[in-house]
């Protein structure tokens, strides 16, 4: 037997895994033509030091195994923000085998500066000719013998949608990897000699044929012209709006929270009554009483915050998100806003965090990765977390509030937008940094595939779910300890006085201000025993809406902007909460 052991361990040979870099400008299909190399087994990750995400996948081809790496999209080698730094040292530090470089055949002269670079670096490269079929309706024909000879590197056309050219792809990775010697064209030291090689290569080599506008071309016209642009992205952005409420709140909410309070917590509850005696434990692991949102348990509110009221909104934002990213029509809605977002110390991109602050904070704030600096991101995370309340909060304003009239409803939300847009301007002031100009392609629409954007989306729910829910879970933890050890009590003696003092609300109230940390919206419900005036209403739910995050905004704010910017801007919106609240309550006599 230890013979056999010995010889199992003499034949286990470590399989050879080389690395494909997959490079290019943006917009170019990368993230496609990753997902068809890869499928769904692949992981996120930021670049150290940096914001910046890149992927990592597997791959088999040409009887290789290959550690794909989908870097950042870059226009050139002289990087201009953060992303292009990032593509440029993953370019220069890998070990890379082959470097496969995505370019759009629909735009082969913009892409093919970026190609010449890479191909001066005399790194083993195949190009990539993605959108061959687009090109095609478009009139373009491309010689794709006569370019690869320019270069002196495989050109392989592509459909990444569709996966046509993948053998001609394994076939272009088999004969690099064949090819010891890496033979590339001489490439012209500087700029302007690149773009005149790059002009004697298109004229070679590509034909473009008229070709009278489709419609899908003229509606791209019309969505970045100003005039027309701004009222289609209204119309998109309700549309956006109503499909994330539809889907997360009427279908997925609704399906998981029967779910919870249905099948999970009786089976619960009837195990605990087996196992645990009543006491410290069971009150931490079940919490106190059977409602999900204010029991405080681990296995009860614990699971239920980031499982059923965080979730259902996470996956339908991510879900519509990511099919208007792969249309493409993100880079135009960027662009049309670019203009009043600057005022708010913010680029047009600073528009999709804001858009999803109006259903969930937690996917906006996660959203705020696509800022470049820290001013920006901020700025973007503290204008989520107080320009609006998110939709359950809107809605129980309306509610609520409203029953006293429309005027009082809109004193409350009229209120928090100012208060949010004097915090965006008064933040653009306070910090130091860059804002830079948006520089942004906009690619041609294009239909999504589904592969791909359920991919992403999976990528994204699995995020939230191995690096958010264990911290809302612990915040959890934390406040029923609170609770157990009296410390919630404590916090009502304290601050109930000067909470009607400051805010003329009941300083019984107290205890919803503590416990709205966990859910805001139920907060804001809570008030109802209190017999309240409309006034009182009034400064409470602004009080309410924006005085410190929720516990899983909270705890994705720690994770994005790390614990120091996380409670600087919390106890921002603290002193903002105050001050608007308490203004409401001297000057209007609420």
């Amino acid at each position: 037997m230890a013979i056999g052991r010995g010889m199992a361990r003499r034949v286990r040979v470590k399989v050879r895994e080389l690395t494909m870099l997959l490079a290019g400008n943006p917009n170019v299909g990368k993230s496609v033509v990753f997902s068809r190399l890869t499928g769904l087994d692949t992981v996120s990750s930021n670049y150290p030091g940096t914001t910046v995400e890149y992927r990592e996948g597997k791959t088999r081809m040409a009887g290789e195994r290959f550690r794909v790496v989908d870097i950042p999209g870059a226009y050139s080698l002289s990087p201009s923000c953060s992303a292009e730094e990032v593509a440029c040292r993953l370019l220069s530090e890998s070990s890379a085998r082959i470097t496969i470089l995505v370019a759009d055949a629909t735009n082969l002269e913009r892409n093919l500066f970026f190609a010449l670079q890479a191909i001066g670096t005399g790194a083993p490269i195949i190009l990539l000719l993605n959108k061959w079929d687009t090109a095609h309706m478009k009139g373009i024909a491309i010689d794709v013998c006569t370019l690869s000879q320019r270069l002196g590197v495989p050109v392989v056309p592509f459909v990444a949608v569709t996966g046509e050219g993948l053998r001609e792809l394994e076939r272009a990775v088999a004969d690099v990897l064949r090819t010891q010697v890496f033979r590339a064209s001489p490439v012209p030291a500087d700029d302007a000699g690149k773009w005149a090689l790059i002009g004697d290569i298109c004229r070679s080599v590509q034909r473009v044929s008229h070709k009278h506008p489709t419609f899908v071309e003229k509606l791209a016209d019309l969505s970045v012209n100003p005039l027309t642009g701004l009222p289609l992205a209204l119309v998109a952005l309700a549309g956006a709006f109503w499909m994330v409420r539809l889907l997360g709140e009427g279908l997925l909410g609704r399906a998981l929270d029967w779910t919870f309070r249905s099948l999970y917590l009786p089976t619960l509850l009837h195990a605990a009554d087996a196992f645990l005696a009543p006491g410290f434990w069971r009150d931490m692991l079940i919490g106190r009483g059977t409602d999900p949102l204010s029991s405080f348990g681990i296995l009860t509110t614990g699971l239920y915050i980031p499982l059923v009221a965080v979730l259902p909104y996470l996956a339908a934002f991510y879900l519509v998100l990511g099919y208007i990213e792969d249309l493409g029509y993100l880079p135009r809605l960027a662009v049309l806003l670019d203009g009043i977002l600057h005022r708010l110390g913010l680029h047009g991109y600073g528009a999709i965090p804001l858009m999803l602050g109006l259903g969930c904070k937690v996917p906006a704030l996660l959203a705020v990765r696509v800022l470049e600096t820290r001013k920006e991101r901020a700025i973007a995370m503290a204008l989520v977390l107080f320009l609006t309340p998110c939709l359950p909060q809107s809605a129980m304003i309306l509610a609520l509030v409203g029953r006293y009239g429309a005027l009082y409803a809109t004193a409350a939300l009229g209120t928090i937008m100012l208060a949010g847009l004097g915090a965006g301007v008064l933040l653009n002031r306070m910090l130091k940094g860059e804002m830079p100009e948006i520089f942004v392609e906009i690619p041609p629409y294009q239909l999504p595939a589904a592969r791909v954007l359920l991919g992403k989306l999976w990528l994204r729910i699995r995020e939230f779910l191995l690096e958010a829910v264990p911290m809302i879970v612990a915040g959890v933890a934390l406040v029923g300890l609170s609770d157990a050890i009296g410390a919630l009590k404590l916090a009502e003696r304290v601050f109930g006085p000067a909470l009607e003092i400051v805010l003329g609300l009941p300083s019984a109230a107290a205890p919803v201000v503590i416990l709205g940390f966990l859910r805001k919206d139920v907060a804001i419900s809570m008030l109802v025993p209190y017999s309240l005036s409309a006034g009182q209403w009034v400064v409470g739910s602004v009080f309410l809406a924006l005085y410190l995050p929720c516990l899983a905004s909270f705890s994705v704010l720690i994770r994005e902007a790390g614990l120091k910017d996380a409670v600087a801007i919390a106890l921002f919106g603290l002193v903002l909460a105050l001050g608007a609240g308490g203004a409401l309550h001297l000057a209007a006599g609420f």
